[in-house]
């Protein structure tokens, strides 16, 4: 059955092991509901309260989405079990831990098989055929979040994950926004900070926001 995104049945959540942490929350792989899945843990920051709260309710800008470039939402919830210490939990579609950024500066690694048996681990380097089917990947996804009104508004390698089919997803949308109808609101301006390194020119100069700054 669908599982309904505004609730979790947290007897049937399962947490396996940590996949990382970032500045608003922490990702663990997971079971639930019988299903192999990726849960993101929004904690609550003391220093910056909006902050964690505006990244929980943007990371929820791809709800009810689905399409095979972008990490799926399956079920989200404000609240939590009260060992728990987190503004929100969301969870997602699992993809693996493998990103684009592994592959792009050579951490990614594949177990090669010797002759005796044992397994060296190596670094594989990006192929122009490979680059030319993740940007097709890539693109995609982001023709479909703009068809929406969604700008990611973050992107960047670390945030496009491979899956086993080597297939590119866009994830993490912590600083994604949804853009109102030009002609019934003003310009939308940038509320979350993005990481500063790949930000569009004109994000940084205080602009208003487009699917371009993508």
């Amino acid at each position: 059955p669908r599982l309904a995104w505004c609730s979790i049945d947290w007897d049937r959540l399962h947490l396996l092991h940590p996949l990382g942490a970032g500045g608003f929350g922490s990702v663990y792989k997971a079971i639930y509901c019988g299903t192999t899945v990726a849960i993101k843990q929004v904690k609550k920051c003391h220093k910056n309260r909006l902050a964690s709260r505006q990244s929980f309710w943007a990371e929820l800008n791809v709800v009810h989405l689905h399409h095979n470039n972008v990490v799926c939402v399956i079920a989200a919830s404000t609240r939590a079990p009260s060992t728990q210490d987190t503004l929100g939990t969301i969870i997602m579609e699992y993809v693996g831990d493998r990103t684009l950024q592994h592959v792009i500066y050579g951490t990614d690694c594949i177990a090669a098989e010797r002759k005796d048996d044992e397994l060296l681990c190596g670094p594989v380097f990006l192929t122009i055929t490979q680059a030319v089917s993740y940007s097709q990947d890539i693109v995609a996804g982001l023709v479909f979040l703009h068809s929406q009104l969604i700008v990611h508004l973050d992107l960047k390698p670390a945030n496009i994950f491979i899956t086993e089919q080597n297939v590119c997803k866009i994830g993490d949308f912590g600083c994604s926004q949804k853009l109102e109808d030009a002609v019934s609101s003003g310009p939308q301006f940038c509320q979350q900070g993005g990481t500063y390194t790949h930000r569009a020119p004109e994000l940084l100069k205080g602009e208003r926001i487009t699917p371009k700054a993508d």
